[in-house]
């Protein structure tokens, strides 16, 4: 009972990540059809398809609040409104400041989930299974990317006004999601924290782990008057630890150049001089590969470990973004090089950062401060894939593909120092056990 009751638990919230990754991509394509239909110039085009991105860091940034105050559940059921709001309102808005707001409203949603869902299923989560479970989130990212690109490619068949169905479309999962949640429990961990029930949350930590929930009750009571007698503040000097690690953990994903080259990777295919249908197959062949290897990462992160996949990953990444660079400064661009390589690089990022980043940056911060913490490994990561994919077509156009590969193969190499010195391993222990060892160091 306990292992299908906190997977089902799991694979709700994860519909959250579905959801964030089905908004994220879905105005690929629809986003020709809008500029022609509103009329828009460049710039209101760019802000078009940037709206959403401000949201989500807005939303990341903020999503701390409202999980800590009225609880992860109901935080969840903010996050699903707004996602069924938003596909609505852009569907049916009938002037283009009307579809910003929506669009806004959607980017809301998935920077709050970046930073709830993660937290939810880190904390109803027993620790053998919990990098797999959180996982799960990451997955349905992936997954929601891919079915928004078939869906757009499904509907796109049905004539001009077919943009409003590709962003309409969304409301049927956001709707199933909104009823989801009603079934799921309060996260145990805050209803102690935050609300002192204690008797409530026994209920809840008996379903999860029945052999061991009075001890692993005990656990978390103790970690709270440790928290309570100290500095709640992310920032006081005993949470230094975790918070250099999820800064530096959401800051190198971004500096691989993963949004860059999902982004813009027909582009950088066309840069290294394919026809636009090769490279919008190849595109497709990118999005098959992230889910393949999303899932790979996430079946086997709890046996062998965060660290040994960021390990493995990391030089995976160094090679696959030097023959990139290579491949531009020689000049011998014709064939299917780049896209080769260029998969490459999204099976080792799909299998290391892609599986490892929320389930790391969820459970390295005390129960205290978690929804803080997580707050900020998400706004740093969405506050640099803002900023990559805003410089990005510049430094490809004025520095070339060798050098901004090259850049980013460099940062890939500063990762991998940064895991062999400094990342802990954390699979296999408990979220308390976790925090004492973080707090020790």
């Amino acid at each position: 009972m306990r292992k299908h009751s906190v997977l089902a638990w799991s694979m709700v919230v994860a519909l959250g990540g579905f959801l964030f990754g089905f908004d994220t991509a879905v105005i690929s394509g629809a986003e020709k059809s809008i500029q022609q239909f509103w009329h828009l110039s460049v710039m209101e085009h760019g802000l078009t398809i940037s709206i959403a991105l401000i949201g989500t860091v807005i939303g990341s940034l903020f999503g701390a609040r409202p999980s800590d105050i009225f609880g992860r559940k109901n935080t969840l059921y903010f996050v699903a409104a707004a996602y069924l709001l938003s596909s609505i309102g852009t569907a049916l808005a009938d002037n283009w400041y009307l579809f910003l707001v929506f669009r806004l409203l959607g980017g809301l949603g998935v920077g709050i989930s970046s930073v709830t869902a993660p937290i939810y299923i880190s904390e109803v989560s027993p620790a053998d299974r919990r990098g797999r479970l959180v996982g799960l989130f990451q997955f349905n990212v992936v997954l929601g990317i891919l079915i928004s690109y078939l869906s757009n490619y499904l509907i796109s068949q049905g004539g001009e006004a077919s943009w409003r169905w590709m962003l309409g479309v969304q409301a049927f999962p956001s709707a199933l999601f909104l009823v989801l949640i009603y079934f799921i429990p309060e996260s145990p961990r805050w209803l102690i924290l935050k609300k002192g029930e204690t008797d409530r949350a026994l209920e809840i930590l008996r379903v999860i782990n029945p052999l061991n929930c009075e001890q692993e009750l005990a656990a978390i009571k103790d970690s709270t008057l440790h928290d309570t007698a100290s500095s709640s503040s992310l920032f006081s000097g005993q949470y230094k630890t975790p918070v250099i690690l999820a800064v530096l953990f959401a800051f190198f994903n971004q500096v691989s150049g993963i949004n860059a080259i999902i982004y813009y990777a027909p582009r950088i295919f066309e840069m290294a001089g394919l026809g636009a249908h090769s490279s919008l197959l190849s595109t497709v062949g990118i999005g098959l590969i992230n889910f393949i290897f999303t899932l790979l990462g996430i079946n086997i992160i709890d046996k062998v470990g965060r660290r040994t996949l960021m390990l493995v990953g990391s030089f995976g990444l160094i090679a696959s973004l030097f023959l990139v660079a290579f491949t531009f400064y020689s000049g011998h661009l014709s064939g299917f090089a780049i896209p080769v390589y260029m998969m490459m690089f999204i099976a080792f990022f799909a299998f290391s950062q892609g599986a490892v980043i929320w389930v790391f940056i969820s459970e390295i911060f005390p129960n205290q401060v978690r929804a803080k913490g997580q707050t900020l490994g998400s706004s740093t990561h969405w506050v640099m894939a803002a900023i990559i994919a805003f410089c990005f077509p510049y430094l490809a156009e004025s520095l070339g593909g060798a050098v901004t590969f090259s850049f980013f193969g460099v940062m890939m190499v500063c990762q991998l120092i940064f895991v062999w010195r400094f990342m802990p391993e954390t699979k296999g222990r408990s979220l308390e056990q976790i925090e004492t060892n973080m707090v020790m160091h």
